[in-house]
């Protein structure tokens, strides 16, 4: 039977083509611009898919021509583009657009302002306004504020701001950086960004769940034993120990990606795939979450930093002698938890999640094991090889769900053995998925904040999080250590072994 569609259903998450525009990049010589940035928005042009009048500046405080702009970036862009080699005539239209304002001398957002008009005037863009933040957090407000005093952030037509994480780094100073984004921009035009919301695979956890009628009944504390959140990432600290040292794993992973991905694990169905129908429900499962009251933080998480060791081979540098920690650092490298959803669908089901720097391999992956059946009919020796059902989402590097089930050994007599079924994206599909900066920018010109975190997000997160902060500020929990190369610390595992579980090694 064919379901109809009620189009007034649908959402905004429809294909089409942004309105004109000019996007402008603050950080415009900074690395995520070089990386990032660029190379999604040549992808997005070489795919027909940004509106035929628009305009890119970037802008910074250092000084820089047009010409010397557009070079910078064709070599960023040939580097890290998804679409190689370059195609030249492509860039050429691309670059044509392109353009650089210093904002770092005294009349820098003038500058800005004439440099928008000229895009209205000379490429249609229509008052049409996207500014991005690709900046340190400390000089969002400043920026923000600069845009309004020189009067460069309203054109006559639409307006709208991405921010980059950290969004704060606790509660009042989110709310802080909110305050200061309100006094030049609504909140509908606030796009707060999460890079792992645009991956292909994670947007993938919500068709898995509700496009298919066979796990939204098994989705819940009676069929669930437990779930696992791995964020796993062989690198060190590279260049970020300036950062790292301010953030370390809590902050810079577990109270944005994690708990993004813990939200689209265990929220409702949504009355519809739009914004303020999927984000209200994300927003309810953070409001679920039970606190990690201080008394319950050594019995609840977990940290860690790593040591020296070996990472693929090579011999690499505990993270006290990396270059910018201090010597006596107490910054965790690695995180673990066990979360609580006290709601009726997930009441008593732990959800384990871990991240860290210096681990075996990079990967992300949400494994939801299931309950074993009730009642073994089958003698223990024929079971011995069997696992738990499990459903695993590999959410990166290789993109796919895996799913274990148990299957008879083809051999004389009953013997069973876990075995995966197991899709893969690039086995399944003929066509690259798409960058997730590809994903998030195209949302953001099209005005579609379901991928973007809304202020309460972010400000429940951040309760949820201060705590365990403040408690290991307060000694307590200690600061295990692990060997670079290893799944980290033996309290890690202790989360787990106390509940009869073990993690799951991806």
């Amino acid at each position: 039977m064919t379901v109809p569609v009620n189009p007034l259903r649908e959402g905004l998450r429809l294909a089409r083509t942004p309105d004109p525009a000019a996007v402008v990049i603050f950080g415009g010589s900074g690395d995520l611009t070089s990386r990032k940035l660029m190379p999604a928005l040549y992808d997005l042009a070489h795919l027909r898919q940004l509106p035929a009048a628009f305009t890119i500046i970037g802008a910074a405080r250092g000084a820089m021509s047009d010409e010397a702009f557009r070079a910078e970036m064709h070599d960023a862009v040939a580097a890290f583009s998804r679409h190689r080699p370059l195609n030249e005539e492509v860039w050429g239209s691309f670059a044509s657009r392109l353009r650089y304002v210093s904002t770092g001398g005294t009349g820098g957002y003038d500058e800005l302002k004439h440099a928008l008009e000229a895009s209205d005037a000379e490429h249609g863009t229509g008052g049409n306004r996207l500014f991005y933040l690709a900046t340190p957090p400390a000089a969002y407000a400043p920026i923000v504020r600069s845009l309004a005093q020189g009067g460069a952030a309203r054109g006559g037509g639409w307006s709208r701001v991405v921010v980059e994480k950290p969004f704060g780094r606790d509660l009042a100073s989110a709310h802080a950086l909110t305050e200061a984004l309100f006094e030049v921009f609504l909140e509908r035009e606030i796009f707060r960004i999460d890079h792992y919301l645009g991956k292909e695979t994670v947007q993938n956890i919500l068709v898995h769940r509700f496009a298919n009628g066979i796990f939204e009944p098994l989705w819940n504390r009676q069929y669930v034993d437990h779930v696992q959140i791995t964020v796993a990432e062989s690198l060190g600290v590279e260049e970020r120990a300036g950062y790292y040292e301010q953030a370390g794993a809590i902050r810079d992973i577990v109270q944005n990606h994690l708990l993004q991905l813990l939200t689209l694990v265990a929220m409702e169905p949504p009355a519809a795939f739009d914004a303020d129908a999927v984000r209200e429900e994300k927003v309810k499962v953070l409001r679920a979450l039970r606190p990690v009251a201080a008394a319950d933080v050594a019995a609840r998480t977990a940290r860690g930093q790593y040591g020296a060791g070996f990472v693929d081979g090579d011999r690499v540098l505990a993270y006290r002698r990396e270059l910018g920690v201090a010597p006596d650092s107490e910054t965790e490298s690695y995180a673990a938890l066990v979360c609580y959803v006290d709601n009726w669908r997930w009441e008593g089901t732990p959800f384990y999640l871990r991240t860290g720097k210096r681990l075996p391999k990079r990967a992300t992956e949400i494994t939801v094991q299931f309950r074993i059946a009730p009642h073994q009919v089958f003698s223990r020796e024929a079971s011995a090889g069997l696992e738990p059902n499990a459903l695993v989402i590999r959410v990166q590097p290789e993109e796919g769900i895996s799913l274990k089930i148990g299957a008879k050994v083809p051999v004389q007599g009953v013997r069973i053995r876990s075995v995966n079924m197991d899709f893969s994206y690039g086995a399944s599909f003929v066509v690259d998925s798409p960058d997730a900066y590809e994903t998030l920018l195209l949302d953001a010109l099209r005005g579609d904040a379901t991928l973007f975190t809304r202020r309460d997000e972010v400000e429940q997160q951040w309760s949820f999080i201060d705590p365990i902060v403040e408690g290991w500020a307060a000694g307590s929990a200690p600061l295990g250590t692990y060997d670079a190369g290893t799944w980290g610390p033996v309290e890690a595992d202790l989360l787990l072994a106390r509940d009869g579980r073990t993690w799951r090694k991806p």
